[in-house]
């Protein structure tokens, strides 16, 4: 039996970028919109015809997918429904942002039962909504277009639309943002109940606004051990009510983990559909062009096959060699505070794990920040505090 597949569609459009975004999004008229949203959807259909598989979760990111008018988007999860067969109890998510919502009549239909090719279902079972913080001059200090009160608003809509399982984003490390106020936005998170929290820290990466401001010295973040303090209270208060740590970033309460992003720790195949994109299939990974133009020319011309489409789409594809996907094994596995299993690793690559990283296991090992318990090796919480270091190792030269 074929394996599932995970479907990521990406809308690249926002309101506007945020300071610290450096996302494929931009602003853009609705004849935009609408010209991606044909595109998007031929591409779906070509995909579903080469890449024949049913579909056990979908996650529709951005930019904002709800910036998108209510008909586009419905038009993408109607053509997503009509050409994957999409399992029974599919984990099917999108991202939403306060202040860029639809009314509440086009959200209860999303989350009430709609006719589809594989009978009546919610449109939607999983909403991913971008809180960041629960101060407003942090969010202004992000470049957020929403307040504290125009989120509450909109989870408030979303609940009384429908929505049971919610995800709320919080980034600690921002400028300006103390220990005190980073306690007090994980406790006003907490009291909105959300069934999942990612709790991100806020990366400076080139191309963004916050990094023309680090370039002229003009960005204060706080420091190191603040921000590392601040990791820990989310893990400490977040698991005191009830939300397990699964992920270094991610906390859900049990039962409500992420599939969609659990698929990609575990290497699970994905097809990412849209701007930029990326999948990974048949020990493959590639991204769809990230650029406008070419990629609405592509899908609209009418001289070309959709293979050729398909072809003319991707960039940079990288066939696994299986020392890069024993690295994969580690590198992403590790992230999840259960690790991985030593079985699977020999089962996959046909040696043990101690034969290929008996060196760095019991490098770590020895200084407790990697342990084992029965066939699992998982990073202990001290070696959470360093992951990135302790990674990089089971990367070869």
């Amino acid at each position: 039996m074929t394996e599932p597949l995970g479907i990521y569609i990406h809308i690249p459009f926002c309101v506007r970028k945020c300071r610290y975004c450096d996302f494929l999004s931009f602003s853009s008229s609705e004849e935009r919109m609408e010209a991606y949203t044909i595109a998007l959807c031929r591409e779906l259909r070509a995909a579903a015809e080469e890449y024949a598989g049913q579909a056990d979760t979908v996650f529709i990111g951005g930019g904002t997918p709800s910036v998108l008018p209510f008909a586009l988007f419905r038009r993408i999860l109607e053509t997503l429904y009509e050409v994957f067969p999409v399992a029974p109890d599919a984990e099917v998510t999108a991202e939403m942002n306060p202040g860029a919502l639809w009314t509440d009549q086009e959200l209860a239909s999303l989350f009430g039962e709609s006719e589809t090719a594989s009978g009546r279902r919610p449109l939607l079972s999983r909403v991913s909504l971008g809180m960041q913080s629960a101060h407003n001059r942090e969010l202004a200090r992000l470049g957020r277009i929403h307040d504290l009160e125009t989120f509450e608003e909109s989870l408030r809509r979303l609940r009384r639309a429908g929505a049971e399982n919610v995800n709320l984003d919080l980034m600690f490390g921002i400028p300006g943002q103390t220990e005190e106020s980073w306690e007090e936005t994980l406790r006003t998170a907490i009291s909105f109940a959300p069934e999942h929290i990612s709790a991100y820290s806020l990366i400076v990466e080139e191309g963004t606004l916050f990094f023309e401001e680090k370039e002229k010295g003009t960005l204060v973040l706080p420091d190191e051990d603040a921000e590392r303090t601040m990791a820990h209270r989310a893990v400490h208060v977040l698991a005191e009510a009830g939300y397990g740590q699964y992920e270094i970033s991610n906390f859900a309460k049990k039962g409500c983990e992420s599939r969609h992003n659990i698929r990609y720790w575990k290497r699970r195949p994905y097809y990412g559909a849209g701007l930029g994109a990326a999948s990974f299939l048949s020990h493959t990974r590639w991204s769809n062009t990230s650029d406008y133009p070419e990629y609405i020319k592509i899908w609209t011309d009418p001289d070309l096959t959709d293979r050729e489409r398909l072809s003319l789409c991707r960039r940079d594809p990288v066939t696994l060699s299986a020392q890069e996907e024993m690295e994969e094994f580690l590198f992403l596995g590790l992230r999840m505070t259960e690790g991985v299993s030593a079985s699977a690793f020999a089962e996959q690559f046909g040696k043990t794990v101690e034969e290929e990283y008996g060196d760095v296991l019991e490098k770590y090992a020895g200084t407790g920040l990697l342990a084992r318990r029965g066939d699992r090796i998982f990073l202990t919480p001290e070696g959470l505090d360093v992951s990135n270091v302790i990674l990089s190792d089971f990367l070869h030269e």
